[in-house]
């Protein structure tokens, strides 16, 4: 199965703020919480009824038998309650000569001897209880307590005030408590709920960064034009003494992992300034407003320390084009848009301070924050060229043990269209190999297997294929191959394998090319059509039928054929009109596609036009094979036996055809 991928990966340069040492405000906050705990007690405590203090709850109706008794005294009335003194029952006295017995089985000690007491006398004294009984409708209590000569007296109670404590007081401390806690997390987050308008910037002092240009490699351009900027910062007065006015913002476009972050970095890092790091998602916000107030803040913060530089990352998160939804958060994101053009270019100067922005999404910028006197300067970083690559490669491979024999001009040759953040991966899993194998030197073999992995995924040899299902891919993949190396306009075949790799391909064909190519020309195009199409014409010619494992060399040759018909115009009958046009619209469900852009008898045209350019590939790849088909079986049956052919293995099969009278028209 041919098939070549390109991942996206984020730049693993860009760094992140470590954590600040423990300074004690989460112990300090703890022991502060005590204090109203203990306030919330007493308040409780005071509030609600305190049993020691009222006595003993006996029914109404007892306590008018002990009325009548005249066994009452000292009421206290108020609206709910009657409280007072109860004579409690006399026991009858005990006997005034002790039992011979007690007294001859234990003779008390000295610390048990108790003054004596007259028990006549306590006999005589009547003692008395607190008792509280609840007061129900009875006018003639009054006349009652005054035949019984009962002393009594009234107190006012205010039901709205008992209330007022019961409900509003626990209320308030409630309150109290959660502000104390929010309060407390925002201390120690930097901004919580209190908060919401603060940046959310991480302020990187200059000391910290660690980074500069010449730990960026493979933007040459784009680095020289970021100069002016670090001259800039370095030295404004320079440039403000003959009049120039440094870039207010600079947009880095590019796909990712092509190094925008850790180029902004390196900035900071030459300039030697402090530098404020935030995603543009740390904007947005469910309440509408506090994304411009964090805006706000976050200009305060930096002219504070201009001269300085604001990164924004991924700022397609608030820079959207505005008016293409409706909502609140569209609302709040618009706001925060309108705040942004503002700070960068309203009545007031922002002396000092220069805005980076980075995104891998221009076309859905608004085009107010495009303009000059906002971002005035694009620059776009793209796929490293090879010596682009090279130099990406001699950055991350420092301080690791490479051994002397390692080409990297072959690793770079051998990866075109990957980004600086691939060639990382690629370095640190070869190291990981390394270290898993126990060796102490980054070998060739190593780099390679990590190329292979980073393109077509790793190797998957828990899954295991029947014979008849292995036959299939490697006569699949040898046919490949061998259209590949008899077509004059192919890129060279490098390596060939029926391991399953990723998460759906059986095998790969790997095809690296001789030198950098930004133009295509027809023949090569079609060409290319034929080495997709080569694995299918090889099952048709060998195995007498189809399988499913053609089914990305047909997505990927219908879009080629496609897209060489409506807009290459490289179809006699169509012509030179372009029939579709980019889908880059954000209401797109599948942005990033085609839109067609012509009529309905147009449209039948172009479908006959792909039609026929993949059936012409298909009659071409099978005469190739037809031409070579003893090649193909050598190819296929050494995939069966060894899984995987290099390129010296796979041309030295070519040749053995080739000595016998039938020189292969591409090899290298």
């Amino acid at each position: 199965m041919y098939q070549r991928t390109e991942r996206e990966r984020v730049d693993p340069g860009a760094g992140q703020r470590p954590p600040g040492p423990d300074d004690g405000k989460g112990r300090r906050a703890t022991m502060g919480l005590w204090p109203w705990l203990l306030l919330l007690l007493l308040m409780a405590t005071w509030i609600g009824p305190n049993p020691f203090q009222a006595g003993e709850t006996i029914p109404y109706s007892e306590f008018k038998h002990q009325l009548a008794e005249k066994h009452v005294k000292q009421v206290v009335l108020d609206n709910e309650r009657v409280r007072g003194l109860q004579l409690v029952t006399a026991k009858p006295a005990p006997s005034a000569v002790p039992a011979p017995e007690a007294h001859a089985a234990k003779e008390p000690t000295v610390a048990e001897k108790e003054p004596e007491k007259d028990p006549e006398k306590e006999a005589k004294e009547p003692q008395w209880k607190p008792f509280v009984a609840v007061r129900p409708e009875d006018p003639g209590l009054i006349d009652a307590l005054e035949r019984a000569g009962v002393e009594y007296s009234v107190e006012r109670s205010s039901a709205g005030m008992a209330s007022l404590l019961m409900w509003f007081v626990p209320g308030v401390l409630a309150l109290v408590f959660m502000l104390w806690l929010l309060r407390s997390a925002a201390r120690r987050e930097g901004a919580g709920v209190l908060g919401f308008g603060k940046s959310r910037a991480r302020l990187v002092p200059e000391t910290s960064i660690g980074v500069t240009f010449d730990d960026v490699a493979g933007c040459d351009e784009a680095k020289a034009d970021l100069r002016e900027m670090v001259e800039f910062l370095r030295d404004p007065t320079r440039f403000r003494a003959v009049g120039a006015r440094i870039p207010k913002g600079v947009l880095l476009v590019g796909p990712p992992g092509t190094g925008k972050t850790l180029l902004a970095r390196a900035i900071a890092g030459e300039a030697g300034v402090p530098f404020f790091s935030l995603n543009g998602s740390d904007f947005v916000e469910m309440f509408v407003g506090v994304g411009a107030a964090r805006v706000r803040d976050l200009f305060v913060q930096a002219k504070g320390k201009a001269p300085c530089i604001v990164f924004i990352d991924e700022i397609d998160a608030v820079g959207r084009q505005r008016g293409v939804s409706m909502g609140v958060v569209n609302d709040e994101r618009e706001q925060t848009l309108n705040q942004l053009l503002s700070e960068m270019d309203g009545f007031e100067e922002n002396s000092g301070v220069i805005v980076l922005a980075a995104t891998n999404r221009p076309e859905v910028l608004d085009r107010a924050l495009l303009r000059p006197g906002r971002f005035d300067r694009q620059i776009v970083l793209d796929a490293p060229d090879r010596q682009g690559r090279l130099g990406i490669l001699r950055v991350h491979a420092r301080g690791k043990p490479v051994a002397a024999d390692v080409d990297l001009q072959r690793i770079a040759q051998a990866t075109p269209g990957m980004s600086g953040a691939d060639l990382a991966n690629a370095l640190n899993e070869a190291a990981l190999t390394t270290a898993r194998e126990r060796r102490r030197e980054i070998t060739q073999a190593d780099l390679e297997a990590a190329i292979e992995r980073v393109l077509a995924g790793p190797e998957r040899r828990s899954r295991r294929l029947g014979p008849d299902e292995k036959r299939r891919v490697a006569v699949h993949e040898a046919g490949h191959a061998i259209v590949a190396a008899h077509v004059p306009h192919a890129d060279p075949v490098q390596k060939i394998s029926i391991v399953p790799r990723g998460r759906a391909a059986l095998g790969y064909t790997m095809q690296i090319p001789q030198q950098e190519q930004f133009l295509r020309t027809r023949a090569e195009l079609d060409d290319r059509l034929a080495v997709l199409l080569g694995g299918r014409a090889a099952e048709q010619l060998v195995l007498a039928d189809v399988s499913t494992g053609g089914q990305d060399d047909l997505e990927v040759a219908t879009a080629l054929a496609r897209q060489m018909v409506c807009v290459l115009g490289m179809s006699d009958r169509v012509g030179l009109q372009r029939c579709a046009q980019p889908n880059d619209s954000p209401l797109a469900v599948h942005p990033g596609g085609w839109l067609r852009d012509c009529s309905e008898a147009t449209a039948r045209e172009v479908d006959e036009e792909v039609r026929r350019l993949l059936d012409e590939a298909l009659a071409r790849a099978r005469s190739v094979l037809g031409e070579h088909r003893d090649t193909l079986e050598r190819v296929a049956g050494a995939l069966l036996e060894r899984e995987s052919l290099d390129h010296e293995a796979f041309e030295g099969l070519l040749a053995q055809r080739a000595a016998a009278g039938a020189p292969c028209r591409n090899s290298s």
